[in-house]
Formats: C-alpha cells, sequence, structure tokens
C-alpha cells in the first residue's frame, strides 16, 4: 500500500511538472520537449532526485506516447499519398543516408572502435526522431504546410528503412551466421510489406470496420487495433512505430478524423511522458567524458540534416522559405537512436557508445525543436544580408564605369586634329577621375560630416 501510495504521489507531481513546464514553454511561444527532457535528467539516473517507484510504469507509458505520435502522424495522410511521396521522393532518402549516416561510421572509425560499432554509429546519426518532428509539427501548426509532406516521406523512409536496418545490426552484434541473419531480414521484409500492402489495398474496409457514431467505442477499436498491429509488427522484428504509423496511414474519411479528435489528448500525455522517460534513463555522469566527440557530431549532422531537407523539399519545387523549414525540421534524433544504441550496448560492442549516443541524442532532441523554428529566419537574415554586401561592392564600380558615350568622345581627336584636341581638352576635365581610376566617395562609404561637392 505504501509503494502504491508512493508511486501515486510521483507520477503525480511528474504529470503536474509536465503541465506547468507546457505552460511555461506556450507563454514565451516555443516547443516543450527541451523542457521535458531536462527534466526527466534532473529526476532520473545520478540526478537531483531519482524517481524509482513510478519507473515501470513511465517506461510503458513512453512506448505507448511513440506510438500514438506515429499514428496520429499517419491520421494525417492517405495511403495513395504514402506510395506517391515514396515513389517520387526515394532519392531523398539515398541523400539522407549518405549524408548523415557516413558521419556517424567516420567518427567511431577515428575512435578505433570497429566496424560493428561504425555500423551501428551510422544508424545514429541517419535517423530522424519521429515522435520529436511528429510533436514539432503540430506545436508549431505546420501540418499543412506545403513541405511536410516531404518532410514526411523523408521520415516514412527512414521507419521503413529500419525493418532492414535493424534485423542487420541485431545480427553484426550478435556474431550470427549468414543464413540466420537473411532468415530474420526476409522476415522483417515481408512483414513491412505486407502491414504496408494492407494499408493501402483495403484501407477502405478496415475504416468501415473501425467507424462507429458511439466516440467511445471508436476511441476503442482504433487505439486497440494500433497497439495490437505495433506488438505484432515489434515481436516480428519490425517497429512498433512504423505499425502504427501504416495504421494511421490505412484509416481515412470521418474515421480518421473522429480518431484524431478522440486520441489528441492522449498523444499529448502519453508523448510528453515519452520525453521525460528518456532524460529519465540518462545519467548526466556519464555525459561529460563523451561531450566534445558528441558536439563534434551534433554540429555535422545537424548541418547534413538541414541540407538533406532543403534539398528534398527543392526537388518537390518547394519555395525558398518551405526548404529551410524542411531541413530545420529534420534536424531532432531520439526514439530511434537510442533503440540502435541500446542493441549494441547490450551486446558489450563499445563502452563508450552508450553515453556517446545520449550525449548527441540530448543535444539535437534540444537543439531540434529550436532549428524547427528559427532556421528558416536565420537563412533568410543570412541571405540578405550576403545579398546586401553583394550589392553594395558591386555599386560603385557600376556607378563609375566609364558609359560607351563617353569612350566615344574619348577617341574623338586624333594627333593632327587640333579640333579634336580642343574638344578633347575641353572634355577632359570632368573625365579625369575616371580615366585616373579615380572615385568620389559613394554616398555610403562617406562620413557623416562631409559634404558633397
Amino acid at each position: 500500500m505504501h509503494s502504491y501510495a508512493v508511486f501515486l504521489i510521483e507520477f503525480g507531481a511528474i504529470i503536474l511538472g509536465l503541465g506547468l513546464l507546457g505552460r511555461f514553454a506556450g507563454r514565451f511561444q516555443f516547443s516543450p520537449i527541451p523542457l521535458y527532457l531536462l527534466a526527466g535528467l534532473a529526476f532520473g539516473e545520478g540526478g537531483l532526485l531519482p524517481l524509482g517507484a513510478s519507473e515501470d510504469f513511465v517506461a510503458i507509458g513512453a512506448e505507448i506516447g511513440v506510438i500514438l505520435l506515429l499514428l496520429m502522424l499517419g491520421l494525417e495522410y492517405t495511403a495513395s499519398d504514402l506510395v506517391s511521396n515514396l515513389k517520387t521522393q526515394y532519392p531523398a532518402g539515398v541523400v539522407d543516408f549518405t549524408f548523415n549516416a557516413l558521419p556517424g561510421a567516420i567518427m567511431a572509425l577515428l575512435l578505433g572502435w570497429g566496424g560493428v560499432a561504425a555500423v551501428v554509429l551510422a544508424g545514429v546519426t541517419w535517423i530522424s526522431s519521429s515522435g520529436v518532428i511528429a510533436k514539432v509539427l503540430g506545436d508549431l501548426g505546420r501540418l499543412g504546410n506545403r513541405e511536410t509532406p516531404v518532410i514526411l516521406s523523408v521520415l516514412v523512409l527512414e521507419d521503413l528503412a529500419m525493418a532492414v536496418y535493424l534485423p542487420i545490426v541485431t545480427a553484426l552484434v550478435a556474431g550470427v551466421g549468414i543464413a540466420q541473419g537473411s532468415a530474420t531480414l526476409a522476415i522483417a521484409l515481408g512483414v513491412a510489406g505486407a502491414v504496408l500492402f494492407i494499408a493501402v489495398r483495403y484501407g477502405r474496409l478496415i475504416s468501415r470496420f473501425v467507424s462507429s457514431d458511439d466516440p467511445e467505442k471508436l476511441l476503442l477499436v482504433v487505439l486497440g487495433l494500433t497497439l495490437l498491429v505495433a506488438g505484432l509488427a515489434q515481436q516480428l522484428q519490425v517497429s512498433a512505430a512504423v505499425g502504427a504509423f501504416l495504421v494511421g496511414i490505412a484509416l481515412s474519411g470521418e474515421v480518421a478524423e473522429g480518431a484524431h479528435n478522440l486520441l489528441s489528448p492522449l498523444r499529448d500525455l502519453f508523448a510528453a511522458v515519452f520525453f521525460v522517460f528518456f532524460g529519465l534513463h540518462t545519467d548526466p555522469q556519464s555525459i561529460p567524458p563523451v561531450i566534445l566527440p558528441a558536439l563534434a557530431l551534433a554540429v555535422v549532422t545537424a548541418l547534413t540534416k538541414i541540407a538533406t531537407g532543403h534539398w528534398a523539399a527543392k526537388r518537390a519545387g518547394i519555395s525558398e522559405k518551405g526548404r529551410w523549414r524542411a531541413g530545420g525540421t529534420l534536424v531532432a534524433r531520439g526514439e530511434f537512436s537510442i533503440v540502435i544504441a541500446g542493441i549494441a550496448v547490450t551486446a558489450g560492442v563499445e563502452p563508450e557508445l552508450g553515453p556517446l549516443a545520449t550525449a548527441y541524442v540530448l543535444v539535437l532532441v534540444i537543439v531540434g525543436p529550436l532549428a524547427a523554428r528559427y532556421t528558416e529566419p536565420v537563412a533568410l537574415w543570412v541571405t540578405a544580408w550576403r545579398e546586401a554586401r553583394h550589392a553594395e561592392r558591386e555599386a560603385p564600380a557600376a556607378e563609375h564605369a566609364a558609359s560607351p558615350a563617353e569612350a566615344a568622345d574619348a577617341r574623338a581627336g586624333s594627333p593632327g586634329d587640333e579640333e579634336g584636341h580642343a574638344e578633347a581638352g575641353a572634355a577632359e576635365v570632368p573625365r579625369l577621375p575616371a580615366q585616373r581610376g579615380e572615385t568620389a566617395p559613394a554616398e555610403d562609404d562617406r562620413s557623416p560630416g562631409s559634404g558633397g561637392v
């Protein structure tokens, strides 16, 4: 009974604290995610006041939070939208992998961790956080923006790639043979393909089965179906997040709208719990020894993600503002990166890999929401400043360059033509500065006290 009371006190304090942090963030109009993470860091392992009684419940709540975030993301788009985006945006997936996986692999090799650790760290730096990005898009009111389908296409390609990548990593760290690893990979690909086929082909039938005029029944059926499919996907070596996303894709029309309205409060609650849980399991004492390589990796891969989003949005014909918004939104890393690092740490691949991945993700999961909000205005300001400087450098040369008429006058006289010499001499006085290469000071270069001639 005592432990039950402590659990209620701890969990109630967590929820109340999250609500107050959310109100504080809303007052200053920025995402509350960094505050949720820092709160978890303060009260987790090695923090100010570790919480123990509610840890298991918070862990389950965090898993549900990721599932609901991806479900709600899938509800925003239909199966036809998904297939169309995948067909048109697959080159963006190739660019995304090249730009963002290679820095992680190179860092692991520079640290002398070996090939297996390089494959693991490549995945950590490659995959953006679908959960964080889904929350940020909602917080910033960008779900209906033109660049959002491009962002989602990149995220979906990454999540689907996890169906291939995670079995490969599991086989590598476990040291299993080629036959067993190939069988695991084949199962994962088959399950992901089957779920995607059902969502695209039979989405209307699923929506009809789920549909109900009673909000209570609709909520129970949609939530139960989502958790069931996510669990089965996870059991078959496919990400639970991918399963939840595909359930959201399969639902359409009034069912999707009704489910969105009913599940939004639950999503916000459990998503906040997920971010706190991430911070709770980060020991602050493990971060300082690896902070420098983590920061270097964070800076490089933040820039490569911005470049990836900008390129993908440009390829889709999005405006300059939308390109920068797409790039900044993709910066955050999160749940998948921690899962990948956890597989390697559990297998004992490299002791420092876990703290490095944790510090790296913590930096980018805090910087990510800020990058999503401020990349566009900062990039546009820098572009405008560079254009203004370029215009300032070009203006004096344009103002004082000799015109065609002046050049013709300069060639008017000949050595034996005194009239021509006289005309040239008369016209020579106002043309001397230009002919000698001298220029009068431009208006912007004059000091405040100088007068015009």
